[in-house]
């Protein structure tokens, strides 16, 4: 059997920075709307507030990285998504950013190719 893989080229991958905890809100929020497979990593970042702690006592800088690739349609509803459940809004609270991807690869089962093929 031949093997071949197909890319998906309308895809952005969207990244939120975000505090301990708030991969999991932000997780659960993106099912709720049906969105399914967003990664969440653990990360240590080292900026201002870190020196800015009180009485020179430093700040915790472990952060979540949440990560999820959407079709590029649906960027501007899941991005609101995201900023509303992690409350980026408030400061302090973490930053994200959309990034086009220009290639994607994964499984793309047989009955979704065919009902592309041609388009």
């Amino acid at each position: 059997m031949k093997r071949s893989f197909t890319t998906l080229t309308d895809a952005t991958l969207i990244t939120a920075v975000v505090q301990i905890g708030y991969g999991e809100v932000i997780t659960n929020a993106l099912l709720e709307i049906g969105i399914q497979g967003s990664t969440i990593h653990a990360a240590m970042g080292v900026g201002i507030r870190e020196r800015l702690g009180a009485l020179g006592v430093a700040v915790d800088a472990e952060r979540e990285v949440v990560s999820v690739m959407v079709s590029s349609d649906e960027v501007d509803r899941i991005f609101e998504r995201i900023f509303l459940a992690a409350k980026l809004d408030v400061p302090g609270m973490g930053f994200m950013y959309a990034t086009p991807l220009l290639q994607a690869a994964t499984f793309v089962p047989p009955s979704i190719l065919s009902k592309y093929a041609g388009q």
